[in-house]
Formats: structure tokens, C-alpha cells, sequence
């Protein structure tokens, strides 16, 4: 039986791990995470926060996840937003989910990732 998700993986280019380890820390606010020996020989970085871990993985040759992405759940959106804007992240908002609020943008190398809140219809 699953039981919840333990973590996505991204890919990532040979080399890219300051560019990557900038972007989640810095702009999203993620902590890095140490990747266990025999996994850190591999190169990419392992990142998280409030119980989403996203793993950054080496892939060669790459192809950024330009359709396929995680959907990151945060508080505050429109606060996040203007953290990520704020850092020279690009925001693309959406509004096609009904009940939420959400917004694109994508890491360093190309990745995309949807960020979301859930809205509470007026009464």
C-alpha cells in the first residue's frame, strides 16, 4: 500500500550543482541535504523542505522536464511569488484549476515546477 511520496526526481547537466544548489536554497528557500557516499560520487544535489524532497540528478545527455513537473504545495502564494520575482525567478501564473491559485516557474537548467494553493470559494 503507498503510503505518501518519498521524493521526485529532477535531471540536472553534468556541472550544474552551484547553479541548482543557488536556485533551491537561495530562491525557493529549500535546505540542502547530503546525499549518502556511494550516491555523491554520481554528482547532483538533494534538497528539502517541509517534508518535500526533491532529488537533482545527473543526467547526460540532458533534456530539461519541460511538461512533466512536481506540484509544490505553499502558504502564502502570492507572497512566494514575489520571493521567487524578487530573486529573478520568472513567475508565469495560471488559472485554470478550479480552487486554487497557482504559478509555473522553472529552476536554472529548464525544469519546470507548478507551485499551488488551494482557495476557498466565497460563500
Amino acid at each position: 500500500m503507498l503510503v505518501a511520496v518519498d521524493h521526485v526526481q529532477l535531471a540536472a547537466p553534468a556541472g550544474s550543482e552551484e547553479l541548482l544548489r543557488a536556485y533551491y536554497v537561495d530562491v525557493l528557500g529549500m535546505t540542502e541535504i547530503p546525499k549518502p557516499p556511494a550516491l555523491a560520487v554520481r554528482g547532483g544535489c538533494w534538497f528539502e523542505a517541509g517534508g518535500v524532497q526533491l532529488h537533482l540528478g545527473i543526467e547526460e545527455p540532458f533534456r530539461p522536464a519541460r511538461k512533466a513537473h512536481p506540484g509544490l504545495r505553499v502558504r502564502d502564494i502570492g507572497a512566494y511569488a514575489e520571493r521567487l520575482e524578487a530573486r529573478g525567478a520568472r513567475v508565469l501564473w495560471d488559472h485554470d484549476l478550479p480552487g486554487h491559485r497557482r504559478f509555473y516557474s522553472e529552476d536554472p537548467v529548464g525544469n519546470r515546477l507548478e507551485f499551488l494553493e488551494g482557495v476557498c470559494a466565497a460563500p
